[in-house]
């Protein structure tokens, strides 16, 4: 069951999206809290598993990561053992950024980062190729992030665009 969000949790979540450092005192004074209360209200969010961890945003051409690809899955069979074998080994691959269950024509989307053509393609041929029960993998390279992940839309959880 989804968390019920209070006008003041939507306005802590939203500040620690845009900056996950603020110290609880930035915080309180931002959201228009006392600092204890706050403090209380970010506790309470993580004990709820709405606040999962913290953590800095790079900037992955910066360190050397130009590539940036969504590689579609289709696996051999879809047994859950199966699935369960793939995502298993997905998850040990430090390049695979996010992997996601699908539906449509493939089975699994792959996020993966490179840094450049020839080290994707050697990653791709000699690594996701080799994936337990893969039948096919098609790569669609970005050419330009338009508008990357920069958290969640609070409003949209409250029925707002």
């Amino acid at each position: 069951m989804p968390a019920t969000l209070t006008p003041a949790d939507v306005k802590i979540l939203t500040a620690l999206q845009s900056d996950g450092r603020l110290s609880n005192q930035a915080l309180s004074e931002e959201v228009g809290m006392s600092t204890s209360p706050c403090w209380r209200r970010v506790r309470q969010l993580e004990d709820d598993g709405v606040i999962q961890g913290y953590m800095a945003v790079l900037n992955r051409r910066e360190i050397g990561l130009g590539v940036l690809a969504f590689i579609r899955v289709k696996i051999d069979s879809h047994t859950e053992a199966e699935a369960d074998a793939f995502a298993e080994e997905v998850m040990k691959l430090d390049s695979v950024v996010a992997c996601y269950s699908i539906a449509g024509d493939a089975d699994f989307l792959l996020q993966v980062v490179s840094a450049d053509l020839d080290s994707y393609s050697d990653f791709a041929m000699k690594v996701v190729r080799r994936l337990p029960c893969i039948k096919e993998m098609q790569t669609t390279f970005v050419l330009k992030e338009i508008k990357a992940y920069g958290g969640l839309p609070l409003r949209a959880s409250a029925g707002q665009r």
